[in-house]
C-alpha cells in the first residue's frame, strides 16, 4: 500500500465509524470510496446491520463480495448516509468535482437523495477553487455528442471525449463522458446551471451545496470540516473545522 492509498483507507475508516445500525448507506464508487466499502464489510462480518446502495456495479460487485446487504431505489427512496471520494473540494463551501471514476450520475443520484453526504479525500485533493487541477466530467448522450461537445466548448472549456484502452468509455447508464477543463471557476454554481441546460448533457460532476462534512487525511492526521458560516452581525464568513 502506497502512503496516498494509507491516507485514503485512514479517511475512510473514520467516515465508517459514521454508521450505524439500520442505516440505509449510499455506498461511492472510486479508489477511496472503495477502502470505505472495504471497512464497512468489516464492520457487517461483525454483525451491523445496514443496507447499501452502491453508485456503479464495480461498487456493487466489491460489496456483494463483501457480504453487504445492497437494496434498491424501489425500497428506499431516502438514504440516511452517504460516503464517497471527490476529485477536488473547495475549501470554505465544500462544493466538489466527481466523477474521474466514471460513475457521476449514479453518485449525483444517490447523494441528492441523502440525509447526509460524508466525503473522504486526501489533503491533496483540496483546493482554493474548483477547477484549479481537474477538468468537470460532463454525461452526455452518444447521439449527437459532437455538437454537444461544441456548444461545452461556447461556455469556455477544453473539452475532450474520455476514452479507455484506446476506445470510447461508457458509463454504467451506456453514456460517454466528456471531460471539460474550464480552469479556475469563479462561479461553480453558475456553470453548473449553464451546463446542465446544454442539449445532449445528463449531469455534470460539479456537485454543488450537497456536501455535509469531508473527513481529509493528512501527514498530521485527520481532520474534518464543514461548510463556512455566516455570522449576519459582523459580515464574516468563517469555516467551521
Amino acid at each position: 500500500m502506497t502512503s496516498m492509498d494509507r491516507l485514503k483507507q485512514m479517511a475512510a475508516i473514520e467516515a465508517v465509524k459514521l454508521i450505524e445500525a439500520d442505516m440505509v448507506v449510499g455506498l461511492g464508487t472510486g479508489s477511496t470510496a472503495a477502502f470505505a466499502v472495504e471497512a464497512l464489510g468489516e464492520r457487517v462480518a461483525k454483525g451491523l446491520r445496514i443496507v447499501g446502495i452502491p453508485t456503479s456495479e464495480r461498487t456493487a460487485a466489491q460489496a456483494e463480495a463483501l457480504g453487504i446487504p445492497l437494496g434498491s431505489f424501489a425500497i428506499h427512496a431516502r438514504i440516511d448516509l452517504t460516503i464517497d471520494g471527490a476529485d477536488e473540494v473547495e475549501v470554505g463551501s465544500l462544493n466538489l468535482i466527481k466523477g474521474l471514476g466514471g460513475a457521476l450520475l449514479r453518485e449525483k443520484i444517490v447523494a441528492s437523495a441523502s440525509q447526509k453526504l460524508v466525503i473522504i479525500v486526501d489533503e491533496s485533493k483540496l483546493v482554493e477553487h474548483l477547477g484549479t487541477k481537474t477538468a468537470v466530467p460532463v454525461e452526455v448522450v452518444p447521439f449527437g455528442w459532437q455538437a454537444t461537445k461544441l456548444r461545452l466548448e461556447d461556455l469556455g472549456a477544453t473539452v475532450n471525449l474520455r476514452v479507455s484502452q484506446e476506445t470510447t468509455f461508457i458509463t454504467d447508464g451506456g453514456h460517454y463522458i466528456l471531460d471539460c477543463k474550464f480552469g479556475s471557476m469563479a462561479d461553480p454554481k453558475l456553470l453548473e446551471s449553464q451546463i446542465a441546460q446544454t442539449v445532449g448533457v445528463v449531469e455534470s460532476g460539479l456537485f454543488i451545496g450537497m456536501t455535509s462534512q469531508v473527513i481529509v487525511a493528512g501527514a498530521s492526521g485527520i481532520r474534518v470540516l464543514v461548510k463556512k458560516v455566516y455570522y449576519p452581525d459582523n459580515g464574516i464568513s468563517k469555516a467551521k473545522e
